[in-house]
């Protein structure tokens, strides 16, 4: 596992309390001995893989909160679970709401699916009160002016949603751990004609947190000089048995892969693992010209592959400087959705859908099917020539996040769903994606850049435009899902 790993490998500290009422410990004996395992079942739901649970204990009075919120708040958490074991009063929750940077959702799951009103009693129902305090809580969420908190609410024992919900809220946390962590890397600068493409990296770190260090071409070139032959070839069999080489279709700019192709992106593959490596990135954007014929220019130009397998190792790269969807693809990755560094290529009227896809860099680990280098004459728009992928995103739902800053400086999320589904894509060296979305791809794509987005965005696998704008809430950002009614 070498430094990058490493980096990306760091937990989200999850923090749970729960609450409960003081006065009933005295009035109903055994009552908290319940409630405190219902606690322990609560935690037994959270996943274990990738999150440290902190646990701050049972809060059951005002003077507890007060005691505990300096704890909670030292813990630097990125995500709060408040588990609503019965009522309790918003006295144990108003310093803490207040004092604490991070979300907090309610949790109140009760034992009972429903009580037993034959044999109800007082005892009963407190043991299953977990609902009575949620109005309470978010009311005074409001009044202290914090974000009002979302809620689970459902069965302890039997009722899958939950299980899904909170697995959901641990991936967000993931999330959010990763963005305020994250160091990316910067290499050269926006295309010069592309306005959408400037972004402020104070902006992303005072938004996202995360931190962008810049760097030289030619530190990147440093990592070139003297690679043993035996790397070199080493990567030049890993390249041939990730990707196919097909011999070349329609396109006159394309070629079956060349010899002399396969050796600089191997080259380049490894100057980049060494750099990203070295620097402890979590994420790269670059663009870069260079001078004709020099060293930089083709080191430069020949990105793509070693940025792919990059980015299907959980290091995100993105090419035309475009930190913004840097962030997009670093949020899908760590959702577990993929992430591809796309924009919009020509509708088909005739069939209704618009091809979706860039150049690269790519996520290959949403490919359908095995990837495919080919050789191109020119790189369309941009300098230089050599390797280019091609890859089909996996058949069936998909998802669109573009980042953008709006007039006032500040980000949006915009954010798409539809499917990409099988047919033939044009043998160009590039991805390309069938995409449909509803209504009909007209009325869609007006909306879309109704929107105001950067050309460029994030390409994701499945549905999951409800749990992005969760998060853009969590990170105070406006978002726009594109409705397809």
């Amino acid at each position: 596992m070498n430094k990058s790993d490493q980096r990306n490998a760091g937990k989200a500290r999850v923090g749970v309390f729960s609450v409960g009422y003081d006065t009933y410990w005295v009035q109903f004996p055994g009552l908290l001995e319940e409630l405190l395992k219902k606690e322990e079942m609560f935690l037994r739901k959270l996943p274990q893989d990738g999150i440290e649970i902190i646990r701050f204990g049972l809060v059951d009075s005002p003077a507890v909160a007060y005691g505990k919120v300096g704890e909670i708040v030292a813990a630097n958490l990125d995500f709060l679970f408040c588990d609503m074991l019965t009522y309790a009063t918003s006295g144990t929750f108003g310093v803490i709401a207040r004092s604490v940077s991070c979300p907090i959702v309610l949790v109140a799951l009760q034992p009972l699916k429903a009580m037993d009103y034959g044999k109800a009693s007082t005892y009963m129902q407190l043991l299953n009160d977990d609902i009575c305090a949620l109005p309470e809580f978010t009311g005074v969420a409001a009044r202290l002016g914090k974000p009002i908190p979302e809620v689970i609410v459902g069965n302890l024992y039997d009722d899958p949603s939950v299980d899904v919900e909170i697995e959901a809220y641990c991936q967000i946390a993931k999330v959010l751990h990763t963005l305020r962590n994250a160091k990316l890397g910067h290499i050269g600068h926006p295309l010069n004609s592309m306005l959408d493409m400037n972004t402020d990296p104070t902006a992303l770190t005072a938004c996202f947190g995360s931190h962008v260090m810049f760097y030289e071409p030619n530190e990147l070139l440093a990592k070139m000089e003297d690679l043993p032959a035996g790397e070199i070839q080493e990567k030049e069999r890993r390249i041939l048995d990730f990707f196919d080489t097909p011999d070349p279709v329609s396109d006159p700019i394309s070629m079956k892969l060349r010899k002399e192709d396969l050796e600089i992106a191997a080259k380049v593959s490894l100057a980049l693992d060494k750099f990203v490596s070295d620097n402890e990135l979590d994420g790269l954007a670059y663009y870069f010209n260079g001078a004709e014929d020099s060293p930089i220019r083709q080191l430069m130009s020949n990105l793509i592959v070693g940025n792919s397998l990059l980015t299907a190792r959980h290091i995100p790269m993105c090419g035309e400087s475009d930190l913004k969807t840097l962030i997009a693809l670093m949020i899908m990755d760590r959702f577990g959705i993929g992430g591809s560094f796309a924009e919009f290529h020509p509708i088909d009227f005739n069939e209704g859908f618009v091809l979706v896809g860039h150049d690269g860099p790519h996520n290959i680990s949403i490919a359908e099917g095995k990837p495919v280098l080919r050789s191109l004459k020119k790189y369309h728009g941009k300098p230089g020539n050599g390797a280019g992928v091609e890859f089909k995103i996996k058949e069936g739902s998909i998802t669109l996040l573009s980042i953008n800053s709006t007039y006032d400086g500040k980000f949006k999320f915009i954010l798409a769903e539809g499917e990409s589904v099988s047919g033939p894509i044009p043998a160009t060296g590039n991805t390309n994606t069938r995409g449909f979305f509803k209504p009909d791809v007209r009325t869609f794509l007006k909306r879309w850049v109704g929107e105001g987005p950067t050309h460029h965005f994030a390409l994701g696998i499945g549905h999951h435009a409800a749990a992005l704008g969760k998060l853009a809430r969590y990170l105070g950002i406006d978002y726009t899902i594109i409705s397809t009614d």
